[in-house]
């Protein structure tokens, strides 16, 4: 378990809507942009890991591991479909790194991919309510929305946070998307267009909220012999954490900390033997506005209780103490569920080359990805670096 891994290769799709794309034209195109940045044959690839969260209900579609490899022309290899609700292409991610890790396979392709445009919202707000407790939260009416505006307003209760912090993290985020090419949402949005879009859960607002998508992205991960040997510009995977809780909010200690978060952020910390503060920029999973003020005092970028003051003072912009999101994050980039853990690999990978263009994190050398399942039951961080340990 002492082997070094890097990822050689990485590549998206953009996200958005696409009804001229299926499942299969998305994650075939990730992995072609993806063999074709790493500059290596698909007969070097060993193993596939894929994340997909509900494409049974989505697109009436299980078996996912084989259809991938089928489509990508890497039939033979092991092909195995990971499954952690939002955060399931964060696990993928992990599953891909820990073989190598363990001396299994020396190349390992981590993908992630969801198409979740061509149901009705409805049937959407079904298939992703299943990351909850569907006994105790979505029976009973609890949706997503509902859940991260608990976790608001008790957060607002608890520390003073406020309505147009939140919203900052909106404007920042749609900011950073702008200059994305891959992002869903390029439109940028002030702070007044925030506070007075349409209400979804009280004291969430629609632009709030992240969207529905469609998109897929894909890293190849190698051992340090193979990475030395197959590209001139590794990215260095250094820690890796996952952690559980509670599936149900009612059952936390309490609704303001993701402990699950915690737990994955300080294990990912130790292996890298990295704190909090050497990160120079991170991906953070904000799949609502408050989640991103939660996950930055999870990571302990902050103070439990100053995500909101963190933000108001510009510190997680992009020129800020520690950029986060400068991909747009779920917020304006889209969060195809399955995909998105995956994606923010892809981000990570560009800003340490220095690939990522009007959004380049100045001098980055170490980066952090934080992908959540559900309301926090689940969550994956990682660790990048520029240079091996």
């Amino acid at each position: 378990m002492d082997m070094n891994v890097a990822v050689i290769g990485a590549g998206m799709t953009r996200f958005g809507e696409f009804w001229n794309m299926s499942y299969r034209d998305l994650i075939t195109e990730a992995g072609v942009k993806t063999i074709k940045d790493a500059g290596i044959e698909g007969t070097e690839i060993e193993a596939l890991y894929v994340g997909s969260m509900t494409p049974g209900l989505f697109i009436e579609q299980e078996h996912i591991g084989a259809l991938v490899a089928d489509n990508s022309g890497l039939q033979g290899i092991p092909a195995t479909r990971v499954e952690a609700a939002c955060a399931s292409g964060g696990l993928a991610l992990r599953e891909a790194y820990l073989s190598i890790k363990a001396g299994v396979a020396d190349v390992v392709v981590a993908a992630g991919v969801e198409k979740m445009t061509d149901v009705s919202v409805e049937h959407a707000t079904v298939a992703l309510a299943g990351a909850g407790d569907q006994e105790w939260e979505a029976f009973h009416g609890a949706t997503f929305p509902a859940l991260y505006a608990l976790m608001a307003r008790r957060h607002m209760i608890e520390y003073g946070t406020t309505e147009e912090q939140m919203a900052m993290v909106a404007v920042k985020n749609h900011h950073n998307g702008s200059l994305n090419p891959n992002a869903q949402f390029k439109r940028q949005f002030k702070l007044e267009d925030v506070m007075s879009s349409a209400p979804v859960a009280d004291p969430l607002k629609l632009l709030d909220c992240s969207p529905i998508t469609d998109g897929a992205a894909a890293v190849i991960l190698a051992s340090e012999e193979k990475a030395k040997e197959m590209s001139d510009n590794p990215v260095w995977i250094r820690g890796s954490g996952q952690a559980s809780d509670t599936l149900a909010l009612h059952d936390r200690k309490s609704l303001c900390r993701v402990e699950s978060a915690v737990r994955a952020a300080n294990t990912a910390y130790k292996m890298a033997g990295v704190k909090a503060g050497d990160i120079d920029f991170a991906e953070v999973h904000d799949c609502f506005t408050i989640a991103e003020l939660m996950a930055v005092e999870s990571l302990g970028f902050c103070k439990a209780g100053e995500g909101g003051r963190l933000t108001e003072d510009g510190e997680t912009a992009l020129e800020g103490r520690i950029p986060v999101n400068a991909s747009g994050g779920l917020k304006a980039k889209g969060h195809p569920v399955g995909a998105t853990g995956v994606a923010q690999a892809v981000e990570a990978t560009m800003q340490l080359r220095g690939d990522a263009g009007k959004r380049q994190v100045k001098d980055a050398q170490l980066g952090l990805t934080h992908n959540v399942g559900g309301s926090g039951a689940t969550s994956v961080v990682h660790v990048f670096s520029r240079e091996v340990k």
